[in-house]
C-alpha cells in the first residue's frame, strides 16, 4: 500500500507565545496546499513544570524569568514584533497569570481522544492570549471544552481527578530525553526536527518535498 501521509508531530506549551507564533505560520502553509501529506498530534512540554499547582501572577513571574521588568520588556520585544508579522495580536494587558499548564496538557490529551486535539490547541491558545483567560483553572478548561464539543461535566471531573497526570509527565520527560529543550519543536516523519516558529514558506518547501518524495515512491 502506498503511503500518503506523513506524521507530524508538534511538542508545545499553550502559554507559549513561540508555539502560538509557529502554529500560525503553519496553519497558514497548510491552506495554502490542501492536500498536504500531514497527519497532526499535539505532546506535551511544559515550559513551567515547577510552576506552582495554582500559577502565579504574571508579572511577577517575567521579572523573575527575566531580571527584571526591563529584561522581561526586552525578551518580549521579538515576539511582539513576530506575533504581528503573524497577523496576530496577542494581548498582554489581559494576562494577569501564569498558569501551570498541566491541566491544560490534560485538556490537549482528551480532546485527541475525541478527534479534536487540534481544536483544543486553538482554542487554549485564544482563551489566554486573546481573552487573558486563566487556562489552569478547572472552569476556565471545562468551559473551553464546551466551545469544541467536548462534555463540559465529564472534563470538570476528569480535572478535579488525577487522571492522565503521571501520563502527561512521562511523555514530557520523553521529549526532554530526546533533546527537545525549546517549544515549538516540530519533528517530521520521526526523524526530522524543525524547531521554531518557522515561516509558512519553509513549510510550504518542505510539504512539496515531502509530495515529491511519495510521488516517487509510488511511481
Amino acid at each position: 500500500m502506498t503511503q500518503t501521509t506523513v506524521k507530524l508531530d508538534i511538542m508545545s506549551d499553550p502559554i507559549c507565545p513561540w508555539c502560538y507564533i509557529g502554529k500560525t505560520h503553519l496553519d497558514k502553509a497548510l491552506a495554502s496546499v490542501p492536500d498536504h501529506p500531514f497527519v497532526i498530534e499535539w505532546h506535551p512540554f511544559q515550559l513551567n513544570p515547577d510552576m506552582p499547582a495554582g500559577g502565579m501572577d504574571r508579572r511577577a513571574y517575567l521579572e523573575g524569568k527575566f531580571g527584571g521588568k526591563d529584561g522581561a520588556v526586552k525578551a518580549y520585544a521579538p515576539v511582539v514584533e513576530h506575533a504581528e508579522q503573524a497577523g496576530l495580536k496577542i494581548n498582554f494587558d489581559a494576562m494577569k497569570r501564569t498558569p501551570n499548564t498541566m491541566d491544560a496538557h490534560r485538556l490537549i490529551h482528551w480532546a485527541g481522544i475525541e478527534g479534536k486535539q487540534t481544536q483544543a490547541v486553538d482554542a487554549l491558545f485564544k482563551a489566554y492570549f486573546v481573552d487573558g483567560r486563566d487556562i489552569g483553572d478547572h472552569e476556565v478548561l471545562a468551559d473551553i471544552a464546551d466551545g469544541i464539543g467536548m462534555d463540559a461535566s465529564v472534563v470538570l471531573k476528569l480535572l478535579q481527578s488525577e487522571a492522565d497526570r503521571e501520563d502527561i509527565a512521562a511523555r514530557d520527560t520523553h521529549s526532554r530525553k530526546m533533546g527537545v529543550n525549546s517549544v515549538p519543536t516540530f519533528i517530521v516523519a520521526s526523524q526530522h526536527a524543525v524547531p521554531g516558529a518557522q515561516p509558512p514558506e519553509l513549510w510550504e518547501k518542505v510539504i512539496q518535498d515531502i509530495k515529491s518524495q511519495l510521488e516517487t515512491g509510488a511511481a
